[in-house]
């Protein structure tokens, strides 16, 4: 604009001062007088100085301008990474939905470029007014009440009153408060129809609608680009301009067009199925779900909360949710029940049990809070009825026949901390009423408290077990004893102690635990049914086998020998020993038994047949 302007001055201005300069000097002096040059030399100054002065002044209004319009870009892109981080579930929208707009309104013929530059930059705000909506209903799986649609609704106006603060340069307000408008006057906020809706405004309303169809949303997975289209055209006359929706199913056509917002699209599913880890699609059958029983009778319900309680603390959770399952599928006919724990190290929701059709595609099912239909129920302590269970399960579904369709999830509570989320999915549309959703809650307690209890039994067990080898630890060989009494003075019992230490000594860390695992496995495999093994210490197997004597006990040993130089050879290559003693005879407490069993450790007895059986190492008393 600089260079154009001078150059007008240049051409125009400048020669018109010269020439007028010229005429006055022929008028007033002699040609070539010396007082003909005083008279033109201070003409033609004065026209260069007004000549700079002129041009530094539109330089300045240029360079004003410019930084006006760099602000104003830097205001509309910072709001729009609002929006953007406000809503993560449609990131990237508020970009396809630009693209989409630009291409439109040049389809249409739109050239005004204050138009031009007004969509542009509404196509980035026009959700500007999500801001005032909380996260939960923005969110929401499931579908709306009539008091958080109303609030969704006020979006429009709320998003052009916060914009009208800024003195835009461009018509962006009245664009963002109309996107919403229908062409037959049925939409918000102000009613409008037909043409007293901007042009900009009816552009909006098809390609955010086109770009909402086609992208995942809390309540629905993404439609394909057709099926989008086939809604679209249904609105033609109604809630879209017709003009509108002709030129952008035209526009349609060019795939390069489409292919911004596919794209992205395509690769967002991607990640989202890669993070749930989707099976591959198997033809798979509904069985009948819930076995015949009291349905929803208030037995059903008594019974279950009076089965939730007698199992509390007492059970693995597993256990019982496998219970709990049972006779929740009486109540409430589903094909699928899931109870989703949450993790403890991520935060993710996880599934603790599955029971029903299709349970085993669950696996590695990994659900983050606040997204899909569980994750929102969880983070928002709120039930859902009858959502999308693909927001949960995905692919998963792909294959099973009838595909589950609607799901009911309510949250586990106890004591106010969240436990968990319940999920029951079923093979029709809107399968569960209102009534269903009343009995789940009813019980959703009693269910969380049990379920509480079970995984703080599971938390006890595992104090009592090794988490390498999977075995019973040395505090759960003192607690059997102790519990059972077996060391009592007036116990009659008798039963035997092996000590086994795996060689070689100089393994440790993960090679030393694979060793450990193997030669526990192969312990296990030639043992008695009464006989229990425990990893009593870091580098020791203890063997406790009840009702025996030091000939059984020796013979069991034998074997045990025999199964870990099959199967574990690498245990015997060097200082692996063996040891036994037997209760009362050889100690009355646990720690006597297995000093004497520990004195006793010799390799040689085990391996060299022609090893002598008596002494004080020969492995019996």
């Amino acid at each position: 604009m600089t260079h154009t302007l001078a150059s007008w001055l240049a051409r125009h201005y400048l020669p018109l001062v010269a020439l007028a300069g010229t005429v006055l000097a022929a008028y007033l002096v002699p040609p070539a007088s010396l007082a003909g040059l005083v008279v033109i030399v201070p003409l033609l100054l004065l026209a260069y100085l007004t000549f700079r002065t002129s041009v530094e002044r539109v330089e300045d209004a240029n360079r004003h301008l410019t930084e006006l319009n760099q602000l104003y870009l830097s205001t509309v892109e910072t709001l729009a990474m609002a929006i953007d981080a406000k809503d993560q579930i449609t990131h990237g929208h508020i970009r396809r939905v630009q693209h989409y707009a630009v291409r439109l309104a040049g389809a249409l013929s739109v050239t005004d470029e204050a138009q031009l530059k007004a969509i542009e930059a509404a196509a980035l705000l026009h959700d500007m007014g999500k801001l005032s909506v909380p996260e939960f209903i923005l969110n929401k799986p499931g579908k709306l009440t009539e008091a958080e649609y109303a609030r969704i609704k006020l979006h429009a106006s709320v998003g052009a009153n916060i914009l009208s603060q800024i003195n835009f340069p461009y018509p962006v307000v009245p664009i963002v408060r109309h996107h919403h408008e229908g062409w037959d006057g049925t939409g918000y906020p102000d009613g409008l129809a037909g043409e007293a809706i901007p042009i900009g405004a009816r552009i909006m309303a098809v390609v955010d609608c086109y770009d909402a169809l086609t992208s995942d949303r809390p309540y629905r997975p993404a439609l394909s680009s057709d099926e989008a289209l086939t809604i679209i055209r249904e609105r033609r006359g109604t809630m879209y301009d017709p003009r509108v929706v002709d030129a952008f199913l035209d526009l349609c056509h060019d795939a390069a067009v489409i292919d911004v917002g596919a794209e992205q699209d395509r690769a967002g599913h991607a990640l989202i199925h890669q993070a749930r880890a989707p099976l591959p699609p198997q033809p798979y059958h509904l069985s009948t779900p819930a076995p015949a029983g009291a349905g929803g009778s208030a037995e059903a319900i008594l019974l279950l909360c009076d089965t939730a309680e007698s199992l509390a603390g007492r059970a693995t959770l597993d256990d019982v949710a496998e219970v709990m399952s049972r006779h929740l599928r009486r109540m409430v006919p589903a094909p699928l029940v899931v109870f989703y724990r949450v993790d403890e190290r991520s935060g993710d929701l996880v599934p603790a049990h599955t029971s029903g059709a299709g349970e085993h595609r669950l696996a590695n099912l990994r659900i983050p809070l606040g997204e899909g239909l569980s994750g929102w129920v969880a983070a928002n302590r709120t039930t859902i009825v009858n959502s999308n269970p693909a927001l949960d399960l995905g692919a998963r579904l792909q294959g099973l026949s009838p595909a589950l369709q609607s799901a009911l999830a309510v949250p586990l509570i106890d004591g106010g901390t969240l436990v968990g989320v319940l999920a029951l999915y079923a093979a029709t549309r809107e399968a569960f009423s209102g009534e269903d959703r009343r009995m789940v809650e009813l019980v959703a307690r009693q269910i969380a408290a049990a379920i509480a209890r079970a995984a703080h039994f599971e938390r006890g067990r595992a104090a009592f077990r090794d988490v390498v080898t999977g075995l019973p630890n040395g505090r759960s060989l003192r607690h059997l004893l102790d519990a059972g009494r077996m060391l009592d003075s007036q116990a009659a019992l008798s039963f035997g102690v092996l000590s086994l230490a795996p060689g070689p000594r100089h393994l440790s860390g993960a090679p030393g635990d694979d060793l450990l695992r193997q030669v526990a496995t192969a312990t296990r495999r030639v043992l008695r049914a009464t006989d229990l093994v425990f990893r009593f210490s870091e580098r020791e197997l203890v063997i406790l086998m009840p009702d025996t004597d030091p000939e059984v006990t020796r013979t069991i040993a034998g074997r045990i020998v025999g199964s870990v130089l099959k199967d574990a050879p690498s245990a015997w290559e060097s200082d692996a020993q063996l040891g036994l003693a037997f209760a009362p005879a050889d100690g009355r407490t646990l720690d006597e038994l297995l000093a004497r069993a520990r004195g006793r450790l010799d390799a040689r007895l085990w391996l060299d047949p022609g090893a002598p059986t008596d002494g004080p190492r020969a492995g019996a008393h």
